[in-house]
């Protein structure tokens, strides 16, 4: 199982990003995919989950309405498109995802917002 995330920089507070998630070695349909993200010096926090065929998400409150979580299985990608993001928000961003009973990470993309 390998989870591969991309699309983390720099961006201007108000400014959005997408992030990627490419998922191999496991039948990526079968299985919730989630992001989380890791500030310095805080607990690592769930930011956003998506059912196997997208149908259902659920959000971190303080991303509601800012951030959307989505997935093509075509493609074994799981995506993040973040939109009016703040300073907060800055963080290390995995993608997650639990197969049978083992959950895998990615290695982590750097989100920074700063002006």
């Amino acid at each position: 199982v390998q989870l591969v995330e991309s699309g983390g920089g720099l961006v201007q507070p108000g400014g959005s990003l997408r992030l990627s998630c490419a998922a191999s070695g496991f039948t990526f349909s079968s299985y919730a995919m989630s992001w989380y993200r890791q500030a310095p010096g805080k607990e690592r926090e769930l930011v956003a989950t998506i059912s196997r065929a997208g149908s259902r998400t659920n959000y971190l409150d303080s991303v509601k309405g800012r951030f959307t979580i989505s997935r093509d299985n075509a493609k074994n990608t799981v995506y993040l498109q973040m939109n009016s993001l703040k300073a907060e928000d800055t963080a290390v961003y995995y993608c997650k995802g639990v197969v049978g009973t083992v959950p895998y990470w990615g290695q982590g993309t750097q989100v920074t917002v700063s002006s």
